[in-house]
């Protein structure tokens, strides 16, 4: 449940909004495109009425092997993309290119979340070997590697795969038959070079949209647009 903040209407489904915008990297609903075109006019006038949710942005790539300087490149460009449009980060809390995401993150700044397999901060680091740092905060699942990736794609809003290896594409595979929006950096080599193909072979409409862009602020700037467009109407297979 939401409120539009313009009419004030309780929105019960969200998916059933008439519109949705992110302004100041939070989610707004309307009961009608008036009220979206009255908040447009002066979102800072309204946004008090219904305290939006931040949108998150999950980013999943390699976390071994040894990084070029254009995938250090992209990973850091894409998170200070997301940082400077005041969106929430998550990430499998592990080195590579997520960490690489967060620290250039952090040189904007924002809130990060690092989404452990592990059960405490003792193995995360000790047994995974995983950084501590960058993060506002990790949540230590305890579901091992593959059973944290399922809480890395459904806690995300859109999910950005940047590089990667089987682990990231087991990540992109729970995205797509989830139906979540899937945005992919291209240059940023790993799994990114063969997933077109992969989509093509499986061939199965989950009501996922997978959006391809070399350059990592554009490929942002395209998903929230397509998702303010359409897929907020059914974010994901659970929704309606």
């Amino acid at each position: 449940m939401t409120i539009d903040p313009v009419c004030k209407t309780v929105i019960t489904h969200h998916h059933s909004a008439a519109a949705i915008r992110i302004y100041d990297g939070h989610l707004y609903y309307f009961d009608s495109l008036d009220c979206r075109d009255t908040f447009d006019k002066d979102p800072e006038r309204y946004r008090a009425n219904a305290l939006g949710r931040t949108l998150t942005v999950g980013v999943m790539g390699s976390a071994s092997g040894e990084l070029s300087p254009e995938q250090i490149r992209l990973a850091r460009e894409l998170g200070r993309s997301i940082a400077q449009r005041k969106f929430g980060l998550i990430t499998g809390a592990c080195p590579g290119l997520p960490w690489e995401t967060c620290a250039g993150f952090r040189e904007v700044g924002g809130f990060s979340v690092g989404i452990s397999p592990a059960l405490s901060e003792e193995e995360h680091l000790h047994r995974y070997h995983s950084p501590n740092d960058l993060y506002d905060m990790i949540i230590f699942t305890g579901s091992g590697l593959m059973g944290r990736e399922v809480i890395n794609i459904r806690s995300s809003d859109f999910v950005i795969i940047i590089g990667g290896h089987s682990g990231t594409l087991g990540e992109f595979s729970i995205a797509y038959d989830e139906g979540k929006l899937i945005g992919v950096v291209e240059g940023s080599g790993g799994i990114t070079q063969i997933l077109e193909d992969i989509v093509k072979v499986v061939a199965k409409p989950t009501g996922s949209t997978v959006l391809r862009d070399g350059d990592p602020s554009r490929l942002l700037a395209r998903m929230i647009d397509f998702y303010t467009q359409k897929h907020y109407q059914r974010p994901s297979v659970f929704m309606g």
